[in-house]
């Protein structure tokens, strides 16, 4: 398999302009899907379910990506790969397994979430394994700043999401359908803590391959999250008021935004 270098340049270009206008457009629409879930986007399917045929795609095609490639035998694109891979294997099967609610999710959202999944294991899958030149991720890589930083960052913000997942989790118990303020972890510092490891995650994996791809996946992710957390923001203000504005929170970075 080869991929025109050029062509991924366009990509990743396209990419970059796409996250910019879904930016914009996610301050003026709300994703209906978890606390936000509308009948307005459509047939809707059980969220457990749902998780997995959104996030196992790009599990799979990363796959075939690693399968392919020549330098599937690398030892550090294959740690990169082995990242990677872990986080959406968690994502795809472990945690909607812990899922508790028997909420629903819109066909419409998967259908997007697959396509953003699935683009994002072209941008780093291609780079990884196709279009990085011959040499740069040699086993010294392993050992250099760059993927130490990164590799450290990516496992924080995993930590990060991960644990506010599971302070979400345990806000309600069985058939308890009421909202409340997520506390704890980095809940003291940003209302929507879960989106800020996500970011941070993926901000690691930008920095350990030192990749434009990686930056732009890193940008996609702020571009997709950062408006959401927003109207979680809004939202925690209008139901609760003093109570959650008292708390003085950021939206989805501390201390900044």
């Amino acid at each position: 398999m080869e991929i025109n270098a050029s062509i991924f340049n366009d990509f990743l270009i396209a990419m970059t302009a796409t996250a910019v206008v879904v930016f914009v457009a996610l301050h003026f629409v709300e994703a209906g899907y978890g606390m936000m879930y509308t009948k307005r986007w459509g047939p809707a399917i059980n969220n457990r379910l749902g998780w997995v045929l959104m996030e196992a795609p790009v599990f799979v095609v990363m796959l075939l990506l690693w399968a392919f490639s020549q330098r599937r035998a690398e030892t550090a694109p294959v740690v990169m790969f082995l990242l990677f891979e872990l986080h959406y294997f968690q994502r795809s099967f472990i945690f909607p397994l812990l899922i508790r609610s028997n909420g629903h999710m819109p066909l419409s959202i998967i259908l997007m979430g697959v396509t953003f999944n699935v683009l994002n294991a072209l941008m780093q899958g291609g780079w990884i394994f196709y279009i990085s030149p011959a040499g740069l991720y040699q086993d010294s890589w392993l050992w250099s700043w760059q993927f130490i930083t990164g590799t450290a960052v990516f496992f924080a913000g995993m930590y990060i999401n991960i644990d506010s997942d599971r302070i979400i989790r345990n806000l309600r118990q069985p058939g308890d359908r009421r909202h409340y303020i997520p506390r704890g972890g980095m809940f003291r510092y940003v209302s929507s803590a879960n989106y800020f490891g996500e970011f941070v995650e993926w901000t690691g994996f930008a920095i350990l391959t030192w990749s434009w791809a990686g930056a732009v996946f890193a940008l996609w992710t702020f571009a997709n999250l950062a408006p959401r957390a927003g109207k979680i923001h809004d939202r925690y203000t209008r139901e609760f008021g003093e109570q959650f504005t008292s708390l003085r929170l950021h939206r989805i970075i501390p201390y900044i935004y």
